[in-house]
């Protein structure tokens, strides 16, 4: 009975161990590079690309409102005394007592006038304009909140929605370049598919003009 042959290993100076020992050539490397970015850029984009896909088909149809109802009210109260240094208006003290009031948002637009004092604030899906009656501190704040529908195509949009999100904004369009880039890199190092590739995104690129030109006109 004759025992099991085991594979021969490639002696050190073989042609394989060679072949094996030969370092990856740029091309290889910079391929390697570009898959490596494009896979994890877009498991971190996954629900950026999701959010902004889904609020951008409700921003194109309005009338879908999934239950979402504007409800707007008016908002009555009184400032703090001081309220006013001398005859300037302390807004940041006006700004808090609002917010302790209820009012959210970023607060902008003040004005002094000797028909009434006013200040807005802003959040996405949400607004309130107030007046202020500059001899009592009396003031009425008329706040329109439009729901969450309309909250987050403001968030799409990068309305009213403060610093924060504005980076985020930034960093989301980033990756989403990056994301961009990296496929069209690695595209290229297919020769099976580089042709019709390159001509797909040139027809997706004319396609994409003549639309535009279209909602231009």
């Amino acid at each position: 009975m004759s025992s099991a042959s085991t594979p021969e290993r490639p002696a050190p100076d073989s042609p394989a161990t060679k072949a094996a020992r030969r370092p990856r050539t740029l091309k290889n490397r910079s391929y390697q590079v570009a898959r490596w970015l494009h896979v994890y850029t877009s498991m971190i984009s996954l629900l950026i690309v999701l959010f902004f896909s889904v609020t951008g088909v409700m921003l194109n149809h309005p009338e879908w409102t999934f239950g979402s109802t504007e409800q707007r009210q008016d908002v009555k109260g009184t400032l703090p005394q001081d309220w006013k240094a001398g005859n300037a208006v302390d807004w940041l003290k006006v700004t808090a007592a609002l917010e302790k009031a209820g009012l959210r948002g970023t607060a902008g637009d003040y004005r002094a006038d000797t028909s009434g004092d006013t200040l807005s604030f802003r959040a996405p899906g949400y607004s309130a304009d107030v007046t202020i009656d500059p001899s009592s501190g009396s003031y009425t704040a008329s706040v329109d909140s439009q729901g969450w529908v309309a909250a987050l195509g403001d968030l799409h949009r990068g309305r009213d929605a403060g610093s924060a999100w504005s980076v985020a904004l930034d960093l989301a369009g980033y990756l989403l370049i990056l994301i961009a880039v990296t496929g069209l890199a690695m595209l290229l190092y297919l020769k099976k598919l580089r042709l019709s590739g390159i001509l797909t995104l040139l027809g997706g690129a004319v396609l994409v003009g003549v639309i535009m030109k279209l909602a231009l006109n």
